[in-house]
C-alpha cells in the first residue's frame, strides 16, 4: 500500500530529480529540484530557461533559481531517457532570442491588424451587445448634459 502525503509533502520523494516548471508569466525552467516548502516555493539547481519557437529551442543558463510557489503553474518530472529522443532542434541563445523577438513582433502586428479591421466587434464582444458606453465626453458635453441640452435618447 502506498502512503499518501498531503500537499507539497508528496514532492519530497522528487528531490534531486530533474523537473520542468512552467511559470505564470509563460517562462519554462528546467533544473534539479533541491528544496520545497509548505507554500510550494521551489529551489532549482543547474537551471536553464528554455525558449521554444516552432521546432527549435534554446536554453539560457540561470544557475540556482528560487521560485515563489504562487508563480508555479505546472511542475513535472523529466524522464531522462525520453529527453534524449527530442523532436525539437537545439539552437544558440542568440538565434532563439532573435526568433522569439520576430515571433512576438508578428503576433503584435496580427493583433494590430485585427483591431484595425473590426474595432467595433472587439468592443461589442468585450462589453456585450446590449450595453451602451459613453466614452470620453468632453467637459462642455458634460456641462450641457447637466443643463438638459444634451440628448441621451436613441
Amino acid at each position: 500500500m502506498m502512503n499518501y502525503m498531503p500537499g507539497t509533502a508528496s514532492l519530497i520523494e522528487e528531490i534531486d530529480e530533474k523537473h520542468l516548471v512552467l511559470l505564470r508569466d509563460g517562462r519554462t525552467l528546467i533544473g534539479f529540484l533541491r528544496s520545497i516548502d509548505q507554500f510550494a516555493n521551489l529551489v532549482l539547481d543547474e537551471t536553464v530557461e528554455r525558449i521554444h519557437v516552432g521546432k527549435k529551442y534554446g536554453d539560457i543558463p540561470r544557475g540556482i533559481f528560487v521560485i515563489r510557489g504562487e508563480n508555479v503553474v505546472l511542475l513535472g518530472e523529466i524522464d531522462l531517457i525520453k529527453e534524449c529522443k527530442r523532436v525539437l532542434r537545439p539552437v544558440s541563445i542568440e538565434e532563439i532570442l532573435e526568433d522569439q523577438r520576430c515571433q512576438q513582433q508578428a503576433k503584435q502586428e496580427a493583433e494590430k491588424t485585427k483591431l484595425q479591421v473590426a474595432p467595433e466587434s472587439y468592443l461589442q464582444r468585450a462589453l456585450g451587445a446590449n450595453q451602451v458606453v459613453i466614452v470620453n465626453l468632453s467637459f462642455h458635453d458634460r456641462k450641457r448634459r447637466r443643463k438638459g441640452r444634451f440628448s441621451t435618447r436613441s
